[in-house]
């Protein structure tokens, strides 16, 4: 099992693993060699959430069976850590350990990703996940304002969440969070559509996610990233539904009427953004600081790119941990009385 002097190179390793199989993590295969990889790697994601303080647990809410981590003491300050574009729950996880001894923790597997079970013909738009994900909330009886966390594609998530339940939010952290900018240059914004050349269909094609997604990769062991690219290759279909979330977002929204939906929260809000982000670019989070009406002067990481949690997740734990602590101290502003 792993312990809290894992090595941070080894633990760089495994993150940057937990982040590349979580694009496959809902495929299946009949090879028998990657069923050995994927059985030891799931051996790893358990060490390494018991190593976060977290435990792996199941909520059937409705039509959905709700794959999630939880940790630390029920009755602590709620802390919901919301996931990106073909990522998982997993991805929090260097992060989560940080927050696990004061807060309680939430991490779900949105739908379509990691182990999250949904119906076939199951709507991706943003607006029904974020419903969806308010539902799985009240079920698992998470009582009070909690502090809501979204990365990329969950930073859009969240930001909707808190605009429509403002008084279930205490505060929103924004990690190099999707949206509609008038400032976005990347090819990926100006034309979502670019984003399915991100889709692994090819060999060389997960090399190539890897390089987009961070600005120095970490070390992957050979035969896993060629297991996964094989199987990601195989089985594209569940890819392919998480990346027209993405697309369905510009479709729903123009920059005018993000900017309508951005004035909208109240919440305290911390932003974050990864530099060389090629996928995001920096320069919409001043963008993203204007629109929004309590929000901090946005935190750039240098060297950094689109996966700050998973690339310098000391410098995030640096910035989020003092923000939540003087969030928390604040008072609560509570629903009027009917």
């Amino acid at each position: 099992m792993m312990n809290r002097s894992f090595s941070t190179p080894i633990r760089k390793t495994l993150t940057a693993i937990a982040f590349s199989c979580g694009l496959a993590a809902t495929m299946t295969t009949t090879m028998t060699q990657a069923a050995e990889i994927e059985m030891s790697f799931q051996n790893v994601l358990q060490q390494e959430r018991a190593w976060a303080g977290l435990q792996s647990k199941t909520l059937k809410v409705g039509d959905i069976t709700w794959s999630y981590s939880e940790g630390g003491q029920v009755g602590k300050p709620i802390v919901v850590l919301i996931h990106g574009l073909a990522g998982s729950r997993d991805n929090w996880n260097r992060v989560a350990n940080a927050l696990t001894g004061n807060y309680h923790v939430i991490i779900p597997d949105l739908p379509a990703s990691g182990e999250t079970q949904v119906p076939k013909e199951f709507d991706y738009s943003v607006p029904n996940v974020t419903e969806k994900l308010r539902r799985f909330i009240e079920a698992a009886n998470l009582t009070g304002p909690a502090h809501i966390a979204g990365h990329s594609l969950g930073g859009s998530i969240a930001m909707l969440y808190a605009g429509q339940y403002p008084f279930e939010t205490k505060s929103l952290f924004l990690v190099d969070a999707a949206g509609v900018y008038k400032a976005g240059n990347t090819p990926y914004l100006k034309d979502p559509n670019q984003i399915r050349s991100m889709i692994v269909s090819k060999k060389g094609d997960f090399n190539f996610l890897m390089q987009q997604a961070m600005h120095n990769p970490p070390f992957i062991p050979k035969e896993i990233a060629q297991a996964q690219e094989k199987m990601m290759i195989g089985q594209i279909e569940q890819t392919q539904k998480m990346v027209d979330q993405i697309i369905a977002l510009n479709k729903l929204f123009t920059p005018d009427s993000f900017a309508l939906l951005a004035k909208s929260i109240d919440a305290p809000t911390l932003i974050l953004w990864g530099k060389q982000d090629k996928i995001i670019n920096v320069e919409v989070a001043p963008e993203l600081k204007s629109l929004l009406k309590n929000a901090q002067a946005p935190v750039i990481l240098d060297n950094v790119g689109h996966m700050p949690i998973l690339e310098a997740d000391q410098l995030v734990v640096q910035q989020y941990l003092p923000f939540l602590s003087k969030t928390q101290a604040q008072k609560s502003v509570t629903a009027p009385t009917p």
